[in-house]
């Protein structure tokens, strides 16, 4: 993983929200949780299986990422994140060590890392807001990609992911790999890595962030049904209320 950083320059076009209180109270913030090693770890509610992810499949990608055992978030100049209800559990990646990857950059990194990974490199491509394209040129050389991506995190951010992803009008047909996402300065977006569904047909997922500052990326609460968290449900109506922030069903966009 990209180790330390060099950032060309820092701007607000990430477009994160700010940072401070939850979007909504949060319930038993202290529960002791088991150690899981990768998202597939993570316990379904009972009746629910896991969907079926082809082996190559960005959701087969995002269900092997590595979880730390310590759920403590950290941003990037090495404090403590002030808020720590948000988290489930953390994501084993690199931040670096400038505010740099933030929400939509973070969604923006776990693409191009799978794309990296299952060697899909002319896929790699990210657009900023004014239509520039961003294309990654440089095959397998790790030594360069790290660079690529701080040019992208400098140039796009929500406002500008928003309009590169395809609106999905039904969002009950939502599927891993989807991004929530709010364009704008402030905007945020939120990834989701995992679904599971039950004998009824009821799906629920599980949702990634980063956040604003730049920070650990990790798996969310369920912060209004405490039952059923770390998972979220497909509802046919309502909003989708994170943590941190609050989501329309109209916000879910595709690769």
């Amino acid at each position: 993983m990209i180790k330390n950083i060099a950032v060309l320059w820092t701007v607000l076009l990430t477009g994160c929200g700010e940072p401070g209180q939850p979007n909504v109270e949060l319930k038993n913030p202290t529960e002791i949780r088991p150690r899981y090693g990768i998202i597939e770890d993570i316990q379904t509610p009972a009746g629910y299986k896991r969907l079926d992810a082809p082996e190559d499949s960005f959701g087969a990608w995002l269900r092997r990422l590595s979880l730390k055992e310590n759920k403590t978030v950290y941003l990037f100049n090495g404090s403590v994140k002030p808020n720590q209800l948000a988290q489930f559990a953390v994501l084993d990646i690199t931040t670096g060590d400038k505010d740099l990857q933030q929400c939509a950059d973070a969604v923006m990194r776990l693409r191009a890392e799978y794309l990296f990974a299952t060697k899909k490199f002319d896929s790699i491509c990210f657009i900023d807001y004014n239509g520039k394209k961003y294309q990654w040129s440089g095959d397998s050389d790790r030594t360069k990609f790290g660079p690529y991506l701080e040019n992208v995190f400098g140039w796009c951010g929500s406002a500008s992911l928003e309009k590169q992803l395809k609106p999905v009008p039904d969002y009950n047909s939502i599927q891993i790999g989807d991004v929530l996402i709010r364009g704008g300065f402030p905007g945020h977006a939120v990834l989701v890595t995992d679904m599971a569904i039950n004998e009824k047909g009821e799906k629920i997922y599980l949702l990634v962030q980063g956040y604003q500052p730049a920070q650990d990326m990790h798996v969310l609460v369920n912060p209004v049904d405490n039952s059923l968290s770390p998972w979220y449900k497909v509802t046919d109506s309502g909003a989708i209320y994170t943590p941190e922030w609050t989501f329309e069903r109209s916000q879910l966009r595709r690769w």
